[in-house]
């Protein structure tokens, strides 16, 4: 029969007691981060499995951390064990790699037994994560948006243009220009950045209202890019 007790001192001299609360605070902060990733989201939905991984990750790194202790050779043998592993899950958000990033901190800062460290840290993390969500330095004060249109070919109307687009929008770039009508009009397509999410119909009115010769408008606007 097994000796439990020679097993357990073999394990840096850890007791049952502390390697259970070390996995449970570990859960509770990861636990803490995935409601803070939750609450914080700005898409129309996020990915259950990822939360989910976020707060079972701490788990896993603080077992490996305790695990590992301070003996270099069962550290070689760790990284010699989890070389075999390919993990092939690509995060497109960087701001999620970060969320992830987290979780795995907060369950090494357990594993090592710095838990004032993990809980401190993690605190700070989650009340970082509120302060940019309602901080209006991550809020952008313009909109993406490509206009295009034909136009005759014709200085006046050029500069009118010109004038019309410099009051509406933050900044704007020609796309493409092409001829038609046998060289009388222009196609454009313009990529525009709009001061205001309002100005968007203002822009729309003023430019046909003020170039009657503008044809085919056509303005779409991106604010956000969602992956679902």
């Amino acid at each position: 029969m097994l000796d439990l007790l020679n097993l357990q001192n073999s394990t840096q001299g850890n007791s049952i007691t502390g390697i259970i609360f070390t996995v449970v605070l570990a859960f509770v902060l990861s636990t803490s981060i995935g409601l803070a990733y939750i609450k914080t989201f700005r898409g129309l939905s996020y990915s259950r499995n990822f939360v989910q991984a976020m707060m079972l990750s701490s788990i896993v790194s603080a077992i490996v951390m305790n695990a590992i202790g301070d003996s270099l050779a069962r550290g070689l043998g760790m990284i010699g064990a989890l070389a075999i592993i390919r993990f092939r899950t690509n995060l497109k958000d960087s701001r999620d790699i970060i969320f992830m990033f987290a979780a795995l901190a907060s369950g090494i800062a357990c594993g090592v037994g710095a838990y004032l460290v993990g809980i401190a840290g993690i605190a700070m993390f989650i009340g970082a994560a509120f302060l940019l969500y309602h901080s209006q330095m991550t809020k952008t004060s313009f909109y993406d948006g490509i206009l295009r249109f034909t136009l005759s070919n014709n200085e006046s109307d050029t500069k009118l243009f010109a004038n019309i687009m410099n009051s509406h929008c933050k900044v704007y770039a020609l796309i493409t220009m092409k001829e038609v009508s046998q060289g009388t009009r222009f196609e454009y397509a313009y990529h525009i950045k709009i001061k205001d999410k309002s100005s968007n119909e203002l822009l729309v009115r003023e430019l046909k209202e003020k170039l009657p010769e503008l044809q085919g408008l056509n303005l779409m606007l991106q604010e956000t890019t969602v992956e679902l």
